[in-house]
């Protein structure tokens, strides 16, 4: 059965149990947090496949996304709002109800067919080794100390690890569109096989060009260090 949800069309993917902090200053979207408070629904986010900004009425979005439940406001200067929310179900939009004052759409929402977590279970050990490695790499590499918990489940290290992933938009969303758990946990691993040789190959670079310039890092790496990251990047 379709249902109604307000809809804020992001250049971001969202994944079910994971966090999504933004700040809110356009009017469409105040109202829709507004009208959201006041019904105590949340709101669905979905990442923006045509368009530039996600105040244009007429940009279109991915058909699948994560709704995000609003944990905290803080109210800021000028009529913004900082927003803390938590994705919770996955939904497939079906309808364009409305797109003023803000994108309105019906939405199913998209169980995740996964087999018994007992048929999962060498490709989930797999999965959490590789990404407990590259989660290592990956925090010696930028300087980060924290590092997300992985949950005991497969689904739901399924989330954690696509989150964390240090990938593109697109791949993010081909992730979060797989209809089960072991697609998305295979094709993870398959990341994480890719990853782990490069982010160590850098890393290297890195000691070395650390051990001999005294900490200076000369144009070359960091080239490749926006190649591999963009210009910024983080666990989240």
């Amino acid at each position: 059965m379709s249902r109604r949800l307000r809809l804020f069309p992001l250049n971001a993917v969202l994944f079910p149990g994971a966090a999504l902090n933004l700040h809110v200053f356009e009017q469409r979207y105040k109202q829709m947090l507004s009208d959201c408070l006041e019904s105590g629904d949340g709101f669905g986010v979905v990442l923006i496949r045509e368009g530039t900004e996600a105040g244009d009425p007429n940009i279109v979005p991915h058909d699948i996304g994560t709704v995000a439940k609003i944990d905290q406001v803080t109210q800021l200067p000028f009529g913004r709002y900082y927003v803390s929310t938590i994705g919770m179900q996955r939904f497939r939009i079906s309808e364009v109800v409305s797109r003023e004052p803000y994108l309105t759409v019906l939405v199913d929402f998209l169980p995740d067919e996964s087999l018994p977590e007992s048929a999962l279970d060498e490709l989930t050990v797999g999965v959490r080794d590789a990404f407990h490695q590259y989660l290592s790499l990956l925090s010696e590499f930028a300087g980060l100390d924290e590092t997300p918990d992985v949950p005991v489940d497969a689904t739901g290290m399924s989330y954690v690890v696509g989150d964390a992933l240090q990938v593109g938009d697109a791949m993010k969303q081909r992730l979060l569109e797989l209809p089960t758990t072991q697609q998305r946990l295979t094709v993870e691993l398959g990341f994480l096989r890719r990853l782990i040789p490069q982010l160590e190959s850098l890393l290297a670079r890195k000691r070395m060009q650390m051990e001999t310039q005294a900490g200076a890092t000369p144009a070359p790496f960091r080239t490749d260090q926006e190649r591999f990251f963009g210009k910024y990047f983080s666990i989240n």
